[in-house]
């Protein structure tokens, strides 16, 4: 045995949870993703998409990914460098352009991809990065990319990063980089208050919309929308996979910075470009979510009857305020038991565990689609709330 090999086989705390009965990823569906879905032949809740408008079955979005089959073939066979730029990928980034109110737009791959590439190679050695404790894992890894000088605030806490800002140096590049709403405490970024610290000390603002995008904002338009501070934020990323219905992301800023970023992010310039079907799938999505608002509105609606269910039923659910709800269980194997609990009585929900969060913070995470039911959203409220007095989690 090689001795890369010889510490792998050291790693075994899956084979343990595995062990113990309770082991809860890499679950697999037989069935679209939709409010229900099929998990070894039996109909489960689901209770942890990101598909927030409920879009990924919709018959306009999988006729225009069919569609674009036909005519561009499944795949670009390069990066958009070079010979993967397709037509459909520039009414795509011209329509993302339109809808985020700036001069223009930039699509990857993944929208992992679009954080490792932006973040990494905006500033350099002598300027910062100034990141939430609780920004996504590809902000993160973004910045360890980069050759700047990287500083964490205390989550959502603006007096925490002005203390960081205070310590920069007056002419280095400052570049804030926070998420629009984060992805497991369901809270949203307290952006009037960032703008004028972004201001006050000459700072570019960057927010990843990955979990706004088709919640807040005119016409789902995302988080400088909702707070009407569109003009003052400078770069806002988004995602496809979630209410877009599809897969990839993008950057929208003004047109030096796109510029730059097209010759200059490694992660567009060496991946290949997103597949044709991907691209027409969310021009058909930002299509109907700009069209239906109702869906956007019942999303909300049910999101404030789920979220009065559980804390009247007694659950923390932190600071949430969108459709990602957590149910803060603060025990790793509690919130394991009752993931696998739910799963067995036909509710799929996500456990969150350490090392993803510390112990203490462990929490089941339920989200909503706008395709859920009030009935749906009752009977699940019902069933995680009897399941987690019976662990003891409830009083």
């Amino acid at each position: 045995m090689g001795l890369l090999q010889e510490k792998l086989s050291k790693y075994d705390l899956p084979q343990k949870i595995i062990e113990a009965g309770i082991y809860p990823f890499f679950r697999v569906i037989e069935s679209d993703q939709d409010t229900e879905v099929m998990i070894n032949g039996k109909k489960v809740m689901m209770f942890g998409s990101n598909s927030y408008l409920g879009l990924t079955n919709h018959p306009k979005i999988k006729e225009a990914a069919k569609n674009a089959i036909d005519k561009y073939g499944t795949g670009c066979a390069g990066s958009r460098f070079l010979n993967g730029t397709l037509d459909i990928h520039i009414k795509l980034e011209e329509r993302l352009a339109e809808l985020t109110g700036k001069e223009g737009a930039l699509c990857y791959s993944t929208g992992f991809q679009v954080n490792l590439g932006v973040v990494s190679v905006l500033t350099g050695r002598n300027d910062h990065l100034l990141l939430d404790e609780l920004d996504h894992a590809s902000i993160i890894e973004g910045s360890r990319l980069s050759f700047s000088r990287v500083l964490k605030f205390r989550h959502n806490d603006m007096k925490s990063l002005e203390s960081k800002l205070k310590h920069c140096a007056q002419g280095s590049l400052k570049l804030i980089v926070v998420d629009g709403i984060f992805s497991m405490e369901g809270d949203i970024v307290k952006l009037p208050q960032l703008v004028k610290l972004a201001e006050k000390y000459n700072a570019t603002i960057m927010v990843d919309d990955a979990h706004s995008l088709g919640v807040i904002g005119q016409k789902g338009a995302g988080t400088a929308s909702h707070f009407g501070l569109t003009n003052k934020v400078d770069l806002i990323m988004g995602t496809f996979s979630k209410s877009l219905a599809s897969l990839g992301g993008f950057i929208a800023a003004d047109k030096d910075t796109i510029n730059f970023l097209k010759h200059n992010s490694r992660s567009l310039m060496f991946s290949a470009s997103m597949t044709p079907a991907s691209a027409a799938a969310v021009l058909a999505a930002i299509d109907i979510m700009e069209s239906e608002p109702e869906r956007i509105q019942h999303l909300w609606n049910i999101t404030n009857y789920a979220l009065k269910g559980f804390k009247s039923a007694g659950f923390d659910t932190g600071k949430s305020e969108t459709p990602i709800i957590p149910l803060f269980i603060r025990d790793d194997i509690k919130a394991l038991i009752l993931t696998k609990t739910l799963l067995e009585d036909g509710i799929f929900v996500n456990p969150v565990v350490s090392p993803g969060v510390r112990k203490e913070d462990s929490l089941i995470r339920y989200s909503l689609m706008a395709t859920h039911t009030k009935e749906q959203v009752e009977i699940s409220v019902e069933k995680i709330t009897k399941a987690a007095r019976k662990l003891g989690i409830l009083g």
